[in-house]
């Protein structure tokens, strides 16, 4: 009798677990993301102003990355030193491990540099915000990822890219060892909030989309367009405020470094040779790039860019959530 009513204990326990359990893991996680908390991140490294490479401002901003990682749970952070022209700079990182395939990740960066004069809070606050955010919510104690997913801020992309080329060059030949996981995928964030038609207008415009771009005439092309598809189709599932397009010309960011060493997108405003030089954003390197020029549907198409990437990783990484005891 004892062995029956044990059994019942138990079945009883796990059907309680099940019911707690929501039936849609990554809708669930992706739900955890916040604007306001988007927006603070944002205001967070405007603080610093345009973040120029080789200043005092750079280096702030960078102490102040380690600080909100560190401050999030990540004991892991670390800085990896490059020499550009203005001297020596840092990138810097935190690192979500995997709890069944540890040695394989996705990276998600943006670049915390920026110039122009004014607070660089588009260009890219707007892109380390989404980075932060995503990096917030995978912190949660009880969301696990299958694969590792590291967070990366690079520094001097304005002149040259040579923090994530460094990057790329130092650590390809390393991938895949104890050193370094094996790259799954590259998803860059440079510039999120602005996409007011073309002549730009006063408002986002009733057309706004999130353009996710990967570069046809790399070598990894066929598997960076199976990324992008990837981003698309979380956005359609878990964003719903703003669509997403696929664009094959991806330059000017970062993900460019990683082209032909594994599938990379970069995830934007509007397309960066037909929209981003054309025009688009009259507040690209400008001293009016700052965070009280954008207004809340600014904020609130940024945030959906954090959604897609979130929801994407879900799948890609395999995001889950323990179960209550």
């Amino acid at each position: 009798m004892r062995f029956f009513i044990g059994i019942l204990v138990l079945a009883t326990g796990l059907s309680a677990q099940t019911a707690n359990a929501p039936a849609d893991p990554v809708g669930a996680v992706v739900s955890r993301l916040d604007l306001e908390r988007y927006k603070a991140h944002i205001k967070g490294l405007s603080q610093f102003g345009d973040r120029m490479q080789g200043t005092q401002r750079n280096r702030d901003a960078i102490d102040w990355l380690e600080k909100q990682l560190r401050g999030l749970g990540y004991s892991n952070v670390e800085r990896q030193r490059f020499m550009s022209g203005s001297g020596p700079l840092e990138n810097i990182y935190a690192t979500k491990i995997g709890t069944a395939i540890p040695g394989e990740m996705y990276i998600v960066s943006a670049h915390m540099d920026g110039r122009g004069g004014g607070e660089a809070a588009d260009d890219d606050g707007s892109g380390c915000a989404v980075v932060l955010e995503l990096a917030r919510v995978l912190a949660m104690p009880d969301v696990r990822t299958s694969r590792s997913v590291r967070f990366i801020f690079w520094n001097n992309e304005e002149f040259g890219m040579d923090g994530s080329g460094t990057y790329a060059l130092e650590r390809a030949r390393l991938k895949g060892t104890a050193a370094e996981p094996k790259w799954l995928g590259v998803i860059q964030h440079d510039m999120m909030m602005y996409d007011h038609g073309m002549p730009p207008g006063p408002k986002q415009a009733a057309n706004a989309d999130i353009n996710i771009e990967y570069q046809r005439d790399s070598r990894m092309a066929a598997q960076s367009r199976e990324l992008a598809a990837a981003l698309q189709t979380a956005n359609r599932l878990h964003a719903r405020s703003y669509p997403a397009t696929i664009g094959a010309n991806m330059a000017g960011t970062d993900s460019i470094r990683f082209e032909d060493l594994v599938a990379s997108v970069s995830v934007r405003e509007n397309e960066r040779v037909t929209g981003i030089v054309m025009g688009s954003n009259p507040h690209h390197h400008e001293p009016t790039d700052k965070f009280e020029t954008y207004a809340e549907e600014d904020f609130r198409f940024g945030f959906t860019s954090a959604q897609t990437t979130l929801g994407a990783l879900g799948q890609l990484a395999g995001i889950t959530l323990a179960r209550p005891r």
